[in-house]
């Protein structure tokens, strides 16, 4: 009687791996299943995405299966699909992030969006006061990993930009992500916080923004581990009340921006109400507007200085 072979283990091909690891995730209740298989297995493979189903029945290397089984542990773990692979997409373009820097939203796109809507070319000669071309200087407070002030360089190239963060491993990563973009020589980075690394050599501003953190202290334990355990509390935590750092900017804003100068601000979605009334106890701005993201969500407040 001959001896029956060896058994072997199964060799895993592109394709099984993403049905097995599709309904592992589903299991451990991780969102998006398959697209977070998908993105980890292309990134333990070095591949884009769609190179996955042209290889589909490519068997993997020992060595291949291994790196993945460490990035699924990590995912079941809860931590972030964007610290895992190290970058996020964000409007036009991928920005590299890590655990020092808050994740760059789809929601945070409305400040990009109504800021450039401001930051006019020059190709309107014929433009009334309130339509003026600014070409002048812009600061973002807070840059994280820079998505915001980098993307309005990419696409607004003809202003000049400063931005700062109290975070020195945030500003790194910020000027990181401009240098890859191309963008480096156009914006000017500080470690400082808030409005403190502004001197009186500082040139003012035609408009300031920011996506300052704006959770209560007491609702970050309830939020997703992704977001509780992962990302820097320092970029989230709002105070008591949500609004420590949304007061601190709206009051002390005004002193650097030129006559007519903009303020924007990222908010929580139910906070419009208390930030007004911020807006109107500081006495500094001679008009200000809530913004609504696509999903119908109080978003952004704008707030415009006095001309004179």
């Amino acid at each position: 009687m001959q001896t029956p072979p060896p058994s072997r283990e199964p060799e895993w091909t592109i394709l099984s791996l993403l049905k097995w690891s599709t309904g592992y995730f589903k299991s451990h209740d991780i969102d998006s299943p398959r697209a977070t298989a998908e993105i980890l297995l292309a990134h333990a493979l070095n591949l884009k995405r769609i190179d996955l189903y042209l290889r589909y029945d490519q068997p993997l290397l020992k060595t291949e299966l291994a790196a993945y089984k460490s990035l699924l542990k990590r995912r079941t773990g809860r931590e972030p699909v964007a610290y895992i692979t190290g970058v996020r997409e964000f409007w036009s373009g991928a920005f590299s992030v890590g655990p020092d820097v808050l994740i760059p939203r789809p929601d945070t796109e409305c400040i990009v969006e109504t800021a450039l809507n401001f930051l006019t070319s020059s190709m309107y000669p014929d433009a009334t006061d309130d339509e003026r071309p600014l070409r002048g200087w812009v600061l973002e407070l807070g840059v994280g990993s820079g998505a915001i002030v980098v993307t309005l360089a990419s696409e607004r190239p003809f202003c000049r930009y400063v931005a700062t963060d109290i975070s020195m491993n945030a500003v790194l990563t910020a000027r990181r992500n401009a240098e890859s973009r191309g963008v480096g020589g156009q914006i000017q980075f500080v470690a400082g916080d808030w409005l403190e690394m502004v001197s009186p050599k500082t040139p003012l501003f035609d408009m300031i923004l920011s996506n300052p953190p704006y959770i209560p202290s007491g609702e970050i334990p309830e939020l997703q581990p992704e977001v509780a355990r992962f990302e820097p509390r320092l970029a989230l935590d709002g105070g008591a009340d949500g609004l420590s750092a949304v007061r601190r900017i709206i009051y002390s804003a005004h002193r650097v921006l030129n006559p007519g100068g903009r303020l924007l601000l990222e908010i929580g979605c139910s906070q419009a109400q208390d930030v007004v009334k911020i807006i109107e106890s500081s006495q500094s701005y001679a008009t200000f507007r809530v913004i609504q993201d696509y999903a119908g969500h109080d978003r952004v407040v704008v707030m415009q200085t006095y001309s004179e």
